[in-house]
């Protein structure tokens, strides 16, 4: 910090105090007292502050004086060192003029900075003193003041708050009466209105109950017709229902006393067996309990007759239908009896192989037979259950040369007997083929002959002739691999003279 700096800093302190005594030198009674005091308060703090900020400040002037000397001394070394010797007697003349120089303008200012400082330190003490003391009457003053102030505040509050209260009062007991008065008339009127409201809302609601008992009655027994109108529906479908459920019982109760006779029972099996045969091959493909077997009475009840030889043989049908066994095996798979199932099962199989012995001990009979019998089982459940047998139905056709079919197999094997008949009705029609093209082969040798006689007859057609008798020839050779017949018997096939003369006839 230089010395005009602290010159300065000096001189707003000097005005500071000046300013702070002037304020405290104000009449007590000033509104602005209590603004002094506390800017009294602040001033003493930066006084006190500025007072020690005055003494590091001046510390620091020395400080930075004998630095700046140090600094100067050792600039002025180094100047005198470099100079050359001519001059280092002047240089030393003037560096002793300078630091005499310097050395009494620091010793000056240093006197007159203590000096000041002292002063100035001194006169703030006394003031901070004087000010100190006044501030302390000061307050005493203001206490005092202010409490009588607030007396005297208290006193008036509590006056303006009697007054309130009397007032308020007041205002309550004339706003009762006045509510008390309106409250009258408004409960006069409101019951007026509330009559008049009961009288109307009764003939409303009146009104209301007549419309909505004639609507309800109305809806009542329109809804009443319709339900009983549905009831009667229903119960007639009902009825109908009963009619029907008592039609499927008499049917079940036939099929009961169908499936439980053995003789009505295989009577169905006939029948539908019988209906298959129709269906597939023509009533003219088979033949109804036939005796097949010489001395024997035992009648099979279906025999198709096969396609080819002399005399046709008949292939056996008989159909059975082991419905106790099957009922119980059903019976037993129902409750899971594995036992009862399995028993069942080989009731089944036991039975299955009694009836194939039987059909054959009865109707195979080569050659008025087939070798081989058919046992129709008439249900596929039925079926089902013997072909899940293991063996039963190879073991069956291989030791008594009878096949087993269900519903759905049989009509195989009748198609394939229905083949039967249309590959024999073929190989008859080839035969016929087979003659008619040897009579037209003799013919056609015989034609040739009247065409060579035709062409030495007449000249002027020997062209034409030439290509009929070419064409001739090529049918001839074609035909050449057929048998010839016998002159009669071709013209007899192929009724030569019978068109001949039909042909004459027309010329």
């Amino acid at each position: 910090m230089t010395l005009d700096a602290l010159i300065l800093l000096a001189a707003l302190v000097v005005i500071a105090v000046l300013v702070l005594l002037l304020l405290l030198r104000r009449p007590p009674g000033d509104p602005a007292v209590a603004l002094l005091l506390a800017a009294q308060e602040r001033q003493g703090e930066r006084l006190g502050a500025l007072t020690g900020e005055t003494r590091s400040a001046l510390s620091e002037s020395q400080a930075a004086t004998a630095r700046t000397i140090s600094e100067l001394t050792t600039r002025i070394m180094e100047v005198q060192a470099a100079a050359a010797q001519a001059q280092q007697q002047g240089f030393a003349a003037l560096e002793k003029s300078v630091l005499d120089r310097l050395t009494l303008d620091a010793a000056a200012t240093q006197q007159r900075l203590t000096g000041t400082a002292e002063a100035s330190r001194e006169a703030l003490d006394q003031r901070l003193t004087e000010a100190r003391d006044r501030n302390a009457l000061n307050h005493e003053a203001l206490r005092a003041g202010v409490a009588e102030q607030l007396n005297a505040t208290r006193e008036k509050l509590a006056a303006v708050e009697t007054a309130l209260l009397e007032r308020l009062a007041a205002d309550a007991a004339a706003t009762q009466t006045r509510l008390t008065a309106e409250a009258g008339t408004s409960r006069t009127l409101l019951d007026a209105k509330l009559k008049e409201m009961a009288e109307t809302s009764g003939k409303q609601l009146a009104e209301i109950q007549k419309s909505v008992n004639e609507q309800l009655a109305g809806a009542v027994e329109k809804q009443m017709n319709e339900s009983f109108q549905r009831v009667i529906d229903q119960f007639a479908a009902i009825q109908q229902m009963m009619g029907n459920v008592q039609s499927v019982a008499t049917q079940v109760g036939d099929l009961k006393r169908l499936f439980g006779n053995i003789k009505t029972r295989g009577g169905w099996g006939e029948a539908q067996l019988k209906a298959m045969l129709d269906d597939f091959i023509g009533p003219a493909a088979y033949e109804t309990n036939v005796k097949l077997r010489e001395g024997s009475n035992d009648m099979v009840e279906f025999a198709i007759i096969m396609p080819g030889g002399d005399p046709r043989a008949r292939l056996p049908l008989d159909a059975k239908f082991p419905s106790e066994d099957y009922e119980r095996l059903m019976l037993a798979h129902e409750a899971g009896d594995l036992a009862g199932e399995a028993q069942a099962r080989r009731a089944i199989e036991t039975r299955i192989r009694t009836e194939a012995a039987k059909i054959k001990a009865k109707y195979i009979c080569p050659p008025v037979s087939t070798e081989y019998a058919i046992l129709f089982l008439p249900t596929e459940g039925l079926y089902a259950e013997v072909a899940r047998i293991p063996g039963l139905i190879d073991d069956v056709a291989r030791g008594c040369q009878v096949f087993i079919a269900g519903p759905s197999l049989l009509p195989a094997m009748l198609k394939t007997v229905q083949l039967g008949y249309v590959s024999f009705a073929l190989s008859q029609n080839a035969q016929s083929v087979g003659e008619l093209l040897a009579a037209t082969k003799t013919e056609m040798g015989k034609m040739d002959q009247v065409l060579e006689k035709l062409g030495k007859q007449v000249g002027n057609v020997s062209n034409t002739i030439g290509s009929a008798r070419v064409r001739t020839k090529a049918i001839a050779r074609k035909l050449r691999g057929l048998e010839t017949l016998p002159g009669e018997t071709a013209e007899a096939l192929l009724e030569i003279a019978a068109v001949v003369e039909e042909i004459e006839e027309e010329e």
